[in-house]
Parts: structure tokens; sequence; C-alpha cells
């Protein structure tokens, strides 16, 4: 098979996974202003609570900062974006691992970070 019919193939997925890597951060980062989804606060390392310098409160809307902006630059470029969000997601489950709670959610991070490193690479071929 042509490579010009692969990559005619793959620009669906391509297309998925660049919308839902970047939507999904950023209504996760919109609702750590709004916790309808989840109170975030619960989430949070307790090792880590001891040594940030102001409430969890504050601490997850800085979080829901970031995960917008991730989101956005995703949206925007792609590969660079997607290998942001794959490191915070990777990071947010080696702190949800080493609290030893919420390791399901650890899990699902971790193969989320999987596939955002993914489509960084299916990115550096697409675009």
């Amino acid at each position: 098979m042509e490579s010009t019919n692969k990559i005619q193939i793959i620009k669906p997925m391509y297309h998925l996974l660049k919308f839902t890597f970047g939507i999904v951060p950023i209504v996760a980062g919109l609702d750590k202003f709004t916790n309808i989804l989840t109170n975030w606060e619960n989430y949070i390392n307790p090792s880590l609570t001891a040594i940030i310098p102001f409430d969890s409160g504050t601490f997850m809307m800085i979080v829901g900062l970031i995960e917008i902006i991730a989101g956005i630059i995703v949206l925007k470029k792609t590969e660079i974006g997607s290998y942001i969000v794959a490191a915070w997601l990777t990071l947010i489950a080696l702190t949800l691992i080493a609290s030893g709670n919420y390791l399901d959610v650890a899990v699902r991070d971790l193969v989320m970070a999987i596939a955002a490193f993914s489509t960084a690479k299916i990115a550096k071929i697409i675009e």
C-alpha cells in the first residue's frame, strides 16, 4: 500500500485523537474551577498539600489553567501539545501511585498518556 493511502487511512484516527486530547484537558481544566465532574481536591497527594504554599483549591485552579493551556496547544500544535499532555498525565499517575490512592485512575491516566504519546508520533507523520 502506498504511503499516501496509508496516511489517508490514518487521518480520521489522527483527528479523533487530536480533538480528544485537545478538548478533554480543556474540559477537565475548566472543571477544576467548578468541581461539577468531581471534587478534584480529593485527588491531591496528601504529602503534596503539606508542601504547597496555598490551599488545595487554589492549587487545583493552577492545575486547571495548565490543563486548559495544554489542550489548546494540542489543537494548535498537535505534536508538541500531545507530548505535553502525555507528560502531564504521567506525572498525575505517578503522584496518585505515590499516594497509594486512586490507583485505578493512575492506570487510566497512564493508558491515556500512551495514547497521547502515540498521537504526537502520528502528528509528526500527518502534519
